[in-house]
């Protein structure tokens, strides 16, 4: 139920799943030269663990999640940005194995215009038709049930 899994989205969705993730303490440090001095400033900041702007710019095969534990099972790295790596060499070679598609059903004129609209319609009108010579005697029957 607390599973979450996420490609690239932007705006609230965004902002939200960047909330769900929390924050980490960030450390900075700051150098300042000037002629006299060099100064050196450390400080902490509360940042978004997985900014939404992050979430915003994810590219193909690179999502964002979080996934919860059970009492027995737990889980330490909850929160996770990842990529799916696709090996292309092998994803074509297995293309190549496809086989087309066979055509069950074609809507095409014999000068090769689509009818589809038409075949539809037609198979409209004959359920229609079947079912208008289906009620005259469908009525009767009922009538005769109810005296």
């Amino acid at each position: 139920v607390g599973n979450v899994f996420s490609g690239q989205v932007v705006g609230e969705t965004a902002k939200t799943l960047s909330e769900r993730f929390g924050k980490v303490l960030q450390k900075r440090q700051s150098v300042s030269i000037n002629r006299q001095d060099v100064s050196t400033s450390i400080n902490t900041q509360m940042d978004s663990l997985i900014p939404a702007s992050k979430i915003s710019n994810l590219t193909q095969g690179m999502f964002v999640g979080a996934v919860s534990d059970n009492f027995d099972e737990r889980i330490e790295q909850k929160i996770f940005h990842a990529e799916i790596v696709v090996d292309t060499a092998k994803v074509s070679a297995e293309m190549k194995s496809y086989r087309p598609i066979p055509v069950i059903a074609e809507f095409l004129n014999g000068d090769g215009s689509d009818n589809l609209r038409e075949t539809i319609e037609a198979s409209y009108r004959m359920v229609k038709q079947d079912i208008l010579s289906l009620l005259p005697a469908r009525w009767s029957e009922l009538r005769m049930t109810q005296i």
